[in-house]
């Protein structure tokens, strides 16, 4: 089988910012470089591991149909779980994906830090993710409370790379929520979306996993807010799945669900879902009272302007319908009311919405 080298760079530090990054050979001998980027501050944090780089290719790998290579350290207990990540996946999508193997120049897991949960949750000022973020501080559903310590927030994303400003005005917004909880909100950025030239909707799952084990040694718990409900799951009980079920009966091919985001974890870094138990509008339903959250909410992807809502889109109509029939009317978040006609057009794009 064809072979995908990986070979870390040093760590280097350039305008205050800590630059890490992987060299990417392919089976023609092309190379192009997965780099990260943050506030130098938060160094102490940097794993030694290549555990975020092969979190990062593996869907590349899968693709192409290419053995992956590692010129450095991954954690067994990853390479375990992401057996069981690509059987789904290759199940899900045969077309697409096939099973390949990942090897390392060593295998060795990476030195626990923590002796207790310390968790970080991605944060994109949506809906989830404001969800999530007060669930695990204000103490909604105790019994699946979180130690959350802070929020990380990554351009490159959902906003493109070269619009710095953009980031900066969004990454304010979105600082004004996390405050409001008494969170840290951490900011990274990637060429992520460059170089894994994929489907969005398959891979930001591995993208966020990725950064949250660039900071293993601070944090062990990745949080991602799950944008699917449990009434997506077609009446599967998604505590059974994995022994009950067949990975081909489970059809939760986005790329993030609570089967395979189990399956991104090692003995360093738990990767969990939260929120799947509530709806969208059940979320929003909690969140009336928090004024932070009305007023700096951040839902728009597809509008000009990255950083603020422009209130026409599909998503931007959607939430505004939410909040209508909660009985709440026009939260201050977005500058003007939808029309009767933009309701009756509105088309509705992603299967998983509930």
């Amino acid at each position: 089988m064809a072979k995908i080298h990986l070979w870390p760079e040093v760590p280097n530090i350039i305008d205050d910012l800590i630059h890490v990054s992987t060299t990417i050979e392919t089976t023609n001998q092309s190379k192009f470089n997965l780099w990260y980027r943050f506030p130098i501050k938060y160094q102490d944090c940097l794993t030694d591991s290549c555990d975020p780089f092969v979190i990062a290719t593996i869907f590349l790998a899968m693709s192409q149909g290419c053995d992956l290579i590692v010129h450095g350290q991954v954690s067994p207990s990853l390479l375990d779980n992401l057996n069981e990540f690509q059987l789904a996946w290759s199940s899900w999508k045969p077309k697409i994906y096939q099973k390949i193997n990942i090897t390392a120049d060593v295998e060795k897991e990476t030195k626990k830090n923590l002796e207790q949960e310390v968790a970080i949750s991605a944060f994109s000022g949506g809906v989830d993710s404001c969800f999530t973020a007060l669930c695990n501080t204000k103490g909604i559903n105790l019994e699946n409370k979180k130690n959350l310590q802070a929020c990380l927030m990554v351009h490159g994303f959902d906003i493109p790379i070269k619009q710095q400003e953009v980031f900066a005005r969004a990454f304010l917004t979105s600082q004004r929520i996390t405050a409001s909880l008494g969170l840290e909100l951490i900011p990274m950025a990637t060429n992520f979306r460059q170089v894994i030239k994929l489907n969005w909707e398959d891979v930001h799952g591995v993208a966020i996993a990725s950064c949250f084990y660039l900071l293993t040694k601070m944090y062990n718990t990745g949080i991602i807010a799950s944008s699917y409900s449990s009434f997506d799951l077609k009446g599967y009980n998604i505590n059974t799945l994995p022994s009950s079920y067949s990975h081909k009966n489970a059809h939760l091919a986005w790329g993030t669900n609570p089967l395979t985001d189990l399956f991104l974890s090692s003995n360093s870094l738990k990767i969990v879902d939260h929120g799947d138990g509530y709806s969208r509008l059940q979320k929003i339903e909690q969140m009336l009272d928090w004024q932070e959250f009305l007023e700096n909410l951040r839902v728009c992807w597809q509008g000009e302007r990255k950083d603020v809502n422009c209130g026409h889109c599909e998503k931007c109509i959607r939430t505004i319908l939410c909040f209508r029939a909660l009985g709440y009317g026009l939260p201050p978040c977005f500058e003007e009311d939808i029309t009767d006609r933009e309701i009756l057009n509105l088309k509705l794009r992603d299967y998983h919405i509930s």
